[in-house]
């Protein structure tokens, strides 16, 4: 019996590359270093050090709730399934998406419980730069509840954070304290989000399986 073939999978991270990263001044950077070469050795091995919220990656309730729900105590089936793309790219820098944004998205019909939730504002094009953390749009805070309401436990988005980035303490994470207290999960950073057409999408967002952790780096794929 022959498998099925899964086609045009999209790839939704960007790549961990040390010399093209955006990485906020102060957090862990990525560093790649070899201990062993062919020429010398007869193999290749490295070395990696990164944060925990580097890249593309899943925010687990840990990340602010010391109670919280580690990356390795997500279950599977949560970051696995149906995924919905709302289109956003009308919201400019530093503006805030408010519910309404969301509800009046011609595609808001179709959010029902379970489904995973992508919001496309075209800001993953910043990678690389500065730009991608100090000016995104940003999530007001109640829109937190209103997903949670609707069933929604899993948000991806294709910019830094949901919650407005400020440069100077003190800092503020309003969605993130509503979303994940919640009991839901964030993606961050993900790309090609513009790839995904169509109502059935599906998506596999699963993190390093990293014990303990508040967040862990993903290779998000989609796929039809």
């Amino acid at each position: 019996m022959s498998l099925p073939t899964i086609t045009n999978l999209v790839d939704l991270s960007h790549p961990l590359d040390p010399e093209h990263m955006s990485i906020p001044p102060g957090l862990p950077q990525l560093s790649c270093c070899p201990i062993a070469q062919v020429p010398k050795d007869g193999f290749s091995m490295h070395t990696i050090s990164l944060g925990s919220h580097t890249g593309t990656h899943v925010d687990a309730p840990s990340h602010f709730y010391a109670d919280g729900k580690t990356i390795d105590q997500i279950p599977l089936s949560a970051l696995v399934g149906r995924a919905l793309v709302l289109d956003l790219t009308h919201k400019g820098p530093k503006e805030v998406i408010v519910w309404e944004d969301i509800a009046q998205n011609s595609q808001a019909g179709k959010i029902e419980p379970g489904i995973i939730l992508l919001l496309r504002t075209g800001w993953s094009k910043h990678w690389g730069t500065g730009k991608i953390f100090w000016e995104h749009p940003y999530l007001d805070s109640s829109v937190a509840k209103e997903l949670l309401a609707c069933g929604v436990g899993v948000l991806g988005i294709d910019f830094a954070s949901p919650d407005e980035s400020i440069f100077d303490p003190p800092w503020k994470f309003p969605f993130h304290l509503a979303y994940l207290g919640g009991g839901g999960f964030i993606v961050e950073n993900l790309t090609n989000l513009d790839k995904l057409e169509g109502p059935e999408v599906l998506v596999n967002l699963l993190p390093i399986n990293l014990v303990r952790m508040d967040g862990a780096p993903v290779r998000a794929i989609a796929w039809k």
